[in-house]
């Protein structure tokens, strides 16, 4: 299980990410609201603006003050080995095809 640091020391596992979204649209702000109605929100803000929202597969809703671009950033370092294998069967497939 890889974690990933989303601020203030709190992690979340990325194998149970749906989505990171930016917090400024108004559908975003929608969602925040029924996340908090149906007490499935969790801020880890630590009172600072919310940057970004991670919209878990158990339907939580994860506030973070780190900004969206740097959170998939962070998920690319962790998936790093993933997509080097991606790239290495992409290599393979144009040398056979070549063939």
């Amino acid at each position: 299980m890889k974690l990933l640091n989303i601020g203030f020391g709190n992690t979340v596992s990325i194998e149970r990410i749906i989505a990171v979204i930016n917090a400024g649209s108004s559908p975003s702000r929608k969602l925040k609201e029924l996340a908090k109605e149906a007490g499935k929100l969790i801020d880890v803000t630590e009172g600072r603006r919310t940057r970004s929202m991670l919209v878990m597969d158990s339907n939580h809703l994860i506030l973070s003050s780190v900004q969206p671009d740097t959170i998939g950033q962070r998920m690319a370092v962790l998936d790093a080995e993933y997509h080097l294998a991606e790239y290495q069967q992409l290599q393979k497939q144009e040398k056979k095809d070549e063939s």
